[in-house]
């Protein structure tokens, strides 16, 4: 019994030291060789402790060998590609969105996933709910007769390729005639739904009670509210893609691409990566019938996680809300169209904005109204994308005549406080200052997608624990002594456009490119070594990040540190050393197989 209590005690021990690293760590961080020693050095002992609980804890008694690993439930895509459209080929869309927030949320135990600290005193129970969480589905086809493409987009923290797969089942058993290629599931990683990968519960009192049961063999908790997942969201995904893929609509399809602004993004937890994509790509689906809404899907890349951070007790961070993604959702919605959002790569880069006239009564006591702000403008520069300023305006002064007499209150209210020297802040700006519309070009019906499985070796230690504790559902396999998890990565071509797929929360710079891949600009001070995306698939390749599969950061081999400073805290939520150099090296043989 004593020895049982002194590891639970060096669990939990384990665990605090964990979650206070990065304050410890980066207080003292440098960049200079002898700082960079002694940062690996420190990280490798908060390591260190970890293995050694980890060498101490029996593997859970549902990992298995990767010799055995199952492909089930795994759609490999098209089972060929065309160069062309057939003659007289239609897009056909169908769009559903079901609502996550279930009716007892004050009642039940639902607990909001990515951020627990000190500051909101380590408890993430929802206790107000300020914006929507939901699900939105869209089931493409382009009359090849190949099939039916399924997107789907989640408001969650992430959702791992285990709770995936077994959507993917529901899916197949509501619709066993049904033909699809592939059903991707993807998360918009927002820290303020509620927690579906199990990391941000009740977690001490869990990990305890899975520790005593995997000492027994016993059946181990999830850390996830699983009648929650299993009885409610599972169900609700499933039927908003079942209904998607019942109820579709010919028409045309569009798209248009826009460099939004540089200020809207800002890369300023992962230094050493120099991408920043600041690109919106706009896909939007006209049915014949005029009658029915047509559907707008937008990717972007930037975190949604502004609500979930507590910032004082009145303000503590328990607000459920889809963050920025549901108030651009409401925005595009209010103008008329269905509404799809896939995240892009987004490791270390989170909304950056200034004050505008964006038209929005803000309270600047709670901090989810800066979401509110910045969700409307990304909905608005989604909507005008293609028009003039001068259309922009009268379309304000139109249709929205309310919010332009509101905005042009504002503007004058705020210059005239400047005049009388009432405020020292630059004049505010609009969202449409300086704007150049772009063009819009229809997409050819034809869509090509191959999908495949990549083996990553797990060496960090936290995830390994995770997955010994049963905190969250991956299959984890094991050759040997190494932990190994298969990811799910794909590309796809909707006409003449070319998207990846990639899983996780993806570096910029293995997108991009950037000083992070280069022997000068990494921690390691080695190259990568492999091309980035735009290398594999060429410059105008857009990404759908966090898709398939949740599996923490991706951050290059080379710029991998064990030591967790500032900058390189994601490595501390990242599988381990080589997921990347795994995850590109499926980029490349996926490449070559489209050859």
């Amino acid at each position: 019994m004593k020895k049982k209590a002194a590891k639970f005690a060096s669990v939990i021990l384990a665990l605090s030291i964990v979650f206070s690293s990065t304050t410890i760590i980066s207080a003292s961080a440098g960049t200079s060789p002898i700082a960079r020693v002694g940062i690996s050095a420190l990280g490798g002992i908060i390591r260190g402790v970890i293995g050694g609980i980890n060498a101490i804890i029996p593997d859970n008694k549902n990992f298995g060998k990767v010799s055995e690993h199952s492909t089930e439930n795994f759609y490999s895509g098209t089972e060929t590609f065309k160069d062309s459209a057939d003659a007289g080929a239609k897009w056909k869309l169908g769009y559903c969105k079901n609502s996550l927030i279930p009716d007892d949320i004050f009642e039940g135990e639902y607990y909001l996933g990515g951020f627990m600290s000190m500051q909101n005193g380590m408890k993430n129970k929802v206790e107000e709910v300020v914006g929507g969480m939901d699900v939105r589905a869209i089931a493409l086809d382009d009359s090849s007769g190949r099939g039916i493409t399924v997107f789907a987009n989640i408001d969650c923290i992430g959702f791992s390729n285990g709770d995936i797969k077994a959507i993917r089942e529901l899916v197949a058993k509501k619709l066993p005639d049904v033909k699809f290629t592939s059903i991707n599931i993807s998360s918009t990683h927002c820290h303020s739904c509620i927690d579906t990968q199990g990391l941000w519960t009740n977690l001490f009192p869990k990990l305890l009670k899975n520790l005593v049961k995997s000492y027994f063999r016993l059946d181990m908790e999830r850390g996830v509210n699983t009648e929650y997942m299993e009885g409610f969201l599972y169900e609700a995904v499933a039927d908003a893609i079942v209904s998607a893929a019942t109820d579709m609509n010919e028409g045309t399809l569009k798209v248009a691409k826009k460099n939004i602004n540089k200020d809207y993004f800002n890369n300023k937890n992962r230094k050493s990566a120099s991408a920043l994509i600041t690109e919106m790509t706009r896909l939007t689906f006209i049915p014949d019938d005029q009658e029915i809404r047509p559907t707008m899907l937008v990717n972007v890349a930037g975190h949604p996680d502004v609500t979930g951070l507590a910032v004082d007790k009145e303000d503590n961070g328990r607000q459920l809300s889809g963050d920025y993604v549901t108030y651009m959702q409401d925005t595009v919605e209010a103008g008329g169209y269905n509404f799809m959002f896939i995240q892009g790569p987004i490791a270390g880069i989170y909304m950056g904005r200034g004050l505008t006239n964006d038209d929005v009564d803000t309270n600047p006591d709670r901090r989810y109204m800066q979401s509110v702000r910045y969700g409307i403008e990304l909905g608005k520069i989604a909507l005008y994308l293609t028009n003039t300023v001068e259309e922009i305006e009268a379309d304000y002064q139109q249709n929205h005549s309310e919010d332009w007499a509101a905005l042009q209150a504002d503007i004058r209210n705020h210059n005239e406080k400047v005049a009388a020297g009432t405020s020292t802040e630059e004049r505010y700006t609009l969202w449409y200052k300086d704007w150049t519309p772009t063009t819009e070009t229809e997409v050819s019906p034809l869509l090509n997608i191959k999908l495949a499985e990549v083996k990553v070796e797990v060496t960090n230690p936290l995830i390994i624990l995770v997955g010994k504790l049963n905190l969250a559902n991956y299959a984890v396999c094991k050759q040997g002594l190494k932990y190994y998890i298969f990811v799910e990565i794909g590309y796809c071509e909707i006409g003449e456009l070319k998207f990846v797929m990639m899983p996780g929360e993806i570096c910029q710079d293995l997108v991009a490119g950037g000083t992070s891949l280069t022997a000068e600009g990494s921690f390691s001070g080695k190259e990568f070594g492999l091309p980035c995306i735009y290398e594999i698939f060429g410059e105008d390749t857009v990404c759908f990040g966090l898709m398939n599969d949740a599996v923490g950061y991706v951050v290059p081999d080379n710029d991998y540190t064990a030591g967790i400073v500032d900058e390189h805290y994601h490595e501390l939520l990242s599988l381990g050393k080589t997921e990347a150099s795994s995850i590109m090296e499926g980029f490349v043989k996926l490449h070559e197989s489209l050859n």
